[in-house]
């Protein structure tokens, strides 16, 4: 059996265990029980179950970042594509039922993302829209802007709605919110408009 084929019996065990236990009650007994495989395997793969669970989580966000971004891919501008890529992460990331559960049961695990660190699911975002931003500031459809900055700052916007999705669900209309999301996002990429007889910037890129 390869070490691919490995990872992911070892990653869909540890979702199924997550969604039916939470985050916190899991192990890597439940897990390498699911997968079929030894704890030793897994311990010898990743070390240790927090490491599991990180690359599980890492999984899932890369898949659903990509997907959205492929789905944005025919829009004329890279602007819209951010846009449209970053809202319909969102929406997937929000009903996804991995993070249901876990926003259900042990939100607090979450709260270290939001106060003290970037985690490794979060860096997967980050590259995509870093990349996105270099890219619509050479186009032209975004504004010049520190594209590391932008990138930190477009994540800390972006995660509170995810992170926030349960109370928005109970409290507001979600479309409307998703609405005003895009809004926020267009308006803050919009370059400034350009006076007739304007010769173009030259953007220098990081």
């Amino acid at each position: 059996m390869t070490s691919r084929s490995n990872t992911d019996l070892i990653l869909d065990a540890a979702e199924r265990t997550v969604r039916e236990v939470g985050l916190r009650r899991a192990t890597v007994a439940d897990v390498a029980k699911r997968s079929g495989l030894s704890r030793m395997t897994l311990y010898r793969q990743y070390g240790d179950s927090a490491a599991v669970f990180r690359a599980l989580l890492t999984r899932e966000l890369t898949q659903i970042v990509e997907a959205a971004t492929a789905e944005a891919e025919a829009l004329p501008s890279v602007r819209e594509r951010l846009v449209e890529a970053t809202i319909g992460s969102v929406r997937r990331i929000t009903a996804h039922p991995l993070m249901h559960r876990i926003l259900e049961v042990d939100p607090e695990l979450l709260l270290p993302l939001v106060v003290e660190r970037v985690g490794s699911s979060q860096r997967v975002a980050q590259s995509h829209l870093r990349d996105l931003l270099v890219a619509g500031m050479a186009e032209g459809s975004i504004r010049t802007v520190d594209p590391d900055v932008a990138t930190h700052v477009l994540t800390l916007a972006v995660q509170s709605f995810v992170f926030s999705a349960r109370v928005t669900e109970a409290e507001s209309d979600p479309e409307a919110v998703f609405r005003e999301l895009r809004h926020l996002l267009d308006a803050y990429l919009q370059p400034p408009p350009v006076p007739p007889g304007t010769p173009p910037e030259k953007v220098t890129l990081p």
